[in-house]
């Protein structure tokens, strides 16, 4: 076994350099899905994955398929999204892809695997262009709702068919996906990421199994009072609803802390919006989440009494919209042991975390037995130019996750 787990992690750092340095400007990385830049990604992709022995398909659904044959038919899916947001991070996504890649070759390079591997690259994973996550990963598992998405525009007014058509994915067609995923015999899922987040930083960990995906309950709060004159309507006669959204929004802190899960306003639009009118309108955004199930209905509901609180207080009515709302995912028991062990064999320790952010893994646990593992992000930082993990800690991880890889696969 000449080729290590240390060359291959070092290989892992060296390919996502080549990456950042082929898909990334002074702004950050560029790999926003169905755009030229995503396609070179892509196009790389496929290149080392060749150069690797693999037979490299595309499905319906424009997700990128590298296979390496075992000796058997069963088959370990490894992957995650080459995609990023605008003026994103080097590692977000493509650290998983890169790692996928490396698997192939790693375990090639130790004779014929037991199952088929395939490494594979999620198409529109962040939905930066068209405001749908999960795109590819979502058509494999048949919880995409074309009809949902079939109307949307990017910011230059350009419509998702027409766009997705140029990347050779017929929208209408994306979900012939599925019954091509069936085809491939898939046992397992796995999934390396960067944290996103401070929590393994703060734990002193460079790397942890994750053994589930919180829930998500999101919506938006339309809070209807009455514009009047800023100057001559007293402070106790007001219909103010920005007002009646803001103590809500304080009132979504404290249930926060009170079930150990995480509320978030992440939007606030104030009508008239000019400096000496009451406001008459506030429309604010809702994003819960927990790992627990039971918790996430708990903070949804109080959430709600907490907006009829603040309505009364203020006399303004306020409505909900609802935007989204996911189940909590647990990864599947065996997979999480094997995962946990993994992490034991590099760090000497059985970290375990869950991910607050959703990713690929959360759909792809509706079809098979999945799991990811995570490496810590510097300051917490993702999504920025500022993302980053030092090589140290990602070889660590990428030899945790290629032992995870090899105890799963063979």
């Amino acid at each position: 076994m000449n080729y290590d787990l240390n060359l291959a992690a070092k290989t892992i750092v060296a390919n996502l350099r080549e990456l950042a340095e082929l898909t990334s400007n002074d702004k950050g990385a560029q790999r926003v899905a169905w755009t030229p830049v995503w396609q070179k990604a892509r196009s790389w992709f496929a290149e080392k994955s060749r150069a690797y022995g693999a037979e490299v398909t595309v499905d319906a659904a424009g997700n990128t398929w590298a296979k390496i044959a075992g000796k058997s038919s069963e088959a370990v899916v490894i992957g995650s999204h080459l995609d990023c947001v605008p003026n994103g991070g080097w590692l977000d996504g493509c650290y998983g892809v890169v790692t996928a890649l490396e698997a192939l070759n790693y375990l090639a390079r130790h004779g014929q695997p037991k199952c088929t591997v395939y490494a594979v690259d999620w198409a529109d994973e962040e939905g930066a262009r068209f405001s749908r996550s999960l795109m590819g990963v979502s058509a494999v598992a048949g919880t995409l709702d074309i009809s949902e998405i079939a109307n949307r525009v990017d910011n230059e007014g350009r419509g998702i068919r027409e766009v997705l058509a140029e990347y050779a994915v017929d929208l209408d067609n994306c979900k012939a996906a599925a019954a091509q995923f069936k085809q491939r015999n898939v046992i397992a899922y796995l999934e390396l990421h960067i944290e996103q987040g401070p929590v393994l930083e703060q734990m002193k960990k460079t790397v942890a199994c994750v053994y589930g995906i919180t829930g998500v309950e999101r919506h938006y709060i339309a809070f209807a009072g009455q514009p009047a004159h800023a100057g001559s309507f007293p402070t106790l006669m007001r219909q103010d609803a920005f007002l009646a959204a803001a103590q809500a929004a304080l009132a979504f802190r404290e249930i926060a802390l009170k079930y150990d899960g995480v509320c978030t306003v992440g939007k606030v639009r104030v009508e008239p919006d000019v400096v000496t009118i009451v406001p008459g309108t506030c429309v604010i955004s809702l994003d819960q989440r927990s790992i627990d199930k039971e918790k996430l209905a708990l903070m949804h509901l109080e959430a709600r009494q907490a907006v009829k609180f603040a309505a009364q207080t203020h006399s303004v009515q306020a409505t909900w919209e609802n935007i989204w709302t996911i189940a909590p995912t647990v990864f599947d028991a065996r997979l999480t042991a094997l995962c946990k062990a993994a992490v034991a064999d590099e760090t000497g320790e059985e970290t375990a975390i869950f991910s607050g952010p959703l990713h690929d893994a959360a759909e792809m646990a509706k079809l098979v037995p999945s799991i990811m593992m995570f490496v810590m992000s510097e300051r917490g930082l993702s999504h920025c130019p500022e993302e980053n993990t030092a090589d140290e800690a990602l070889e660590s991880a990428s030899r945790a996750f290629l032992r995870l890889a090899d105890k799963v696969v063979n």
